[in-house]
């Protein structure tokens, strides 16, 4: 899944994504300045407008859903 999040932080246009995890929490990463993959690869950080972040293991993101898919 973090090739995934790679690919999409970097298409353009961008479209809003959510990432979701195994436990069932989900973070929308509305831009690409909301979210960031560490350069091994093995995490994504997911940033909010209120100064807190979600750090998240590559093992346990359990989908990427794109939000224009859910809106057509």
């Amino acid at each position: 899944m973090i090739p995934r999040i790679k690919e999409l932080l970097h298409s353009t246009p961008f479209l809003p994504f959510t990432v979701r995890t195994s436990d069932g929490r989900e973070y929308t990463v509305p831009t690409p300045d909301h979210a960031a993959v560490n350069p091994k690869g093995t995490y994504v950080v997911v940033f909010s407008d209120n100064d807190t972040h979600a750090n998240v293991a590559g093992l346990h993101v359990a989908s990427v859903v794109e939000l224009s898919s859910l809106q057509e």
